[in-house]
């Protein structure tokens, strides 16, 4: 395959993804507002949508196994398409994450929460945001937007240990809080791990580049 066919293989392969995440973001993003409004059928829509992410990762999946079979790229590309393959799978268990919210929602929403919420949408903004820059440095392979994204990570741990000392203490001040905080120390757990996938893909950008899996 000629260098530049290859190369608008590779582009078609980074629209694909970006769409894979906008629809992703998406989901995280409408699963926390349906927590937040208690709105029981954006929950399902969450639910119901993760099909459509799911084809969308097979979609990708066969293509990149063509391009490794019939093309044969070598080095940077070929490392650049099995980080995408693992990249989806990534993807993939963010939006899983997206509806275990959503049905935690579904579980909450005839009961009236202890607290108005605040830094758990916050956590879910930040962690969207992660994976909204974190794909835009690997389709445009810089390191430092790589390295700035993976930084969030911080943040979202330092509020995730302030809502966990709150709730850990609604719990111990009245236990009929336990049920409810435990839920929303589950959802924090899911935007948690959320952010770590995120992580994962800026360590892909600088894995294409250097051939190092570490963040430096």
């Amino acid at each position: 395959m000629p260098r530049s066919q290859l190369t608008n293989e590779l582009e078609k392969l980074h629209n694909d993804l970006l769409k894979m995440g906008s629809m992703v973001e998406e989901a995280i993003l409408d699963s926390i507002k349906s927590l937040k409004d208690q709105d029981v059928k954006l929950a399902n829509k969450v639910i119901e949508y993760d099909k459509y992410i799911n084809q969308i990762e097979e979609d990708i999946e066969d293509k990149c196994i063509k391009l490794i079979a019939t093309q044969q790229p070598m080095a940077i590309d070929l490392r650049e398409i099995c980080s995408i393959l693992r990249l989806i799978v990534d993807l993939e268990r963010m939006a899983d994450h997206s509806v275990d919210i959503a049905k935690i929602t579904i579980e909450l929403a005839n009961e009236k929460y202890m607290k108005a919420l605040i830094d758990i949408p916050r956590m879910a903004d930040l962690a969207a945001d992660m994976v909204k820059k974190s794909l835009d440095a690997f389709v445009k392979k810089d390191i430092e937007l790589a390295k700035e994204t993976w930084s969030l990570d911080i943040t979202i741990d330092q509020i995730y240990s302030q809502v966990y000392r709150e709730l850990l203490t609604y719990m111990i001040e009245d236990p009929r809080k336990i049920t409810q905080s435990t839920s929303f120390l589950f959802i924090c757990a899911h935007i948690e791990r959320i952010a770590d996938y995120a992580k994962n893909v800026c360590e892909k950008v600088v894995y294409i580049q250097t051939g190092d899996y570490w963040m430096k």
